[in-house]
């Protein structure tokens, strides 16, 4: 190899690194993606969000179109088994690369899909940046998850499904909603050998209802329903508040009650 020849190959040698660095993906706010424009999301808004869930090392945490990934990142260092998902291959690199520098790869991962075909059922926390609409379109499937999963939305609600909680951060908004159990409907209630209709009516985690008292249909008091938890409350023929307090398990629910003159007990009540 002359000397000419060689300087030539070490110029192209040195000149490589040069060029795969000038090729670096680097996003741009505003960007498209297949449904939305990437907009990154403040840290303190992401440290809130993650906060409102109270993710920690029990949650598996899915972030849906995750960008740069860094909400996954925030989860994984609270200890959570993470996983984002992202149309962009080149984000999706990008958010691995990150996770590796943020040493969470093993808890940090990301997957390239649409978020429209991705099984997020078994998630038990979700976090969201999307747009109002392609909330909506979520919405049926997030509602048909596990009671008691939590779901923080930025910026945009889900409509009519009030959230549990709206935290504000220098101008921006983060929801927070836990998916309730379905209890809508009539269910037969037994507690000390004694069965009363129950009925329930529902609108997303709110619920109103009433006993049957013989000929009189009672009122419940401060029904509320969170999750799989519900608890109720009603006066019975004899003047006398029962309180109850439960799971819902399926169609089956189940707890313990008191009343007011200090008796306790177990009460189940099954779906007609």
């Amino acid at each position: 190899m002359t000397p000419l020849v060689r300087a030539v190959a070490l110029l192209v040698a040195l000149a490589v690194p040069f060029a795969v660095a000038a090729q670096k993906f680097e996003p741009q706010v505003g960007q498209a993606g297949k449904d939305v424009i990437w907009v990154p999301t403040p840290d303190e808004v992401v440290d809130r969000m993650l906060t409102m869930a109270q993710v920690g090392p029990n949650d598996f945490h899915m972030d849906l179109g995750s960008g740069d990934g860094k909400i996954v990142i925030a989860a994984a260092k609270r200890g959570a088994k993470a996983l984002g998902i992202e149309y962009n291959p080149d984000m999706v690199k990008l958010s691995q690369d990150n996770a590796q520098k943020a040493g969470v790869a093993d808890r940090a991962s990301y997957r390239r899909a649409d978020i429209f075909q991705t099984d997020f059922s078994q998630a038990t926390v979700i976090t969201l940046y999307l747009l109002p609409a392609l909330n909506m379109k979520l919405r049926p499937l997030i509602l048909s998850m596990k009671p008691g999963t939590r779901v923080v939305s930025h910026s945009f609600t889900m409509e009519d499904w009030e959230a549990d909680e709206i935290s504000s951060m220098d101008g921006r908004r983060a929801y927070f909603w836990v998916v309730p159990a379905n209890v809508m409907g009539s269910w037969t209630l037994e507690s000390n050998g004694q069965k009363i209709d129950l009925s329930l009516e529902q609108t997303f985690q709110k619920i109103i209802g009433t006993v049957a008292l013989g000929a009189v249909h009672g009122g419940l008091r401060d029904p509320k329903l969170r999750g799989a938890s519900i608890s109720f409350a009603f006066v019975d023929g004899d003047g006398v508040r029962r309180d109850y307090t439960g799971r819902v398990t399926g169609t089956r629910m189940e707890g313990s009650f008191r009343d007011d003159k200090g008796e306790e007990g177990r009460w189940t009540a099954s779906k007609k």
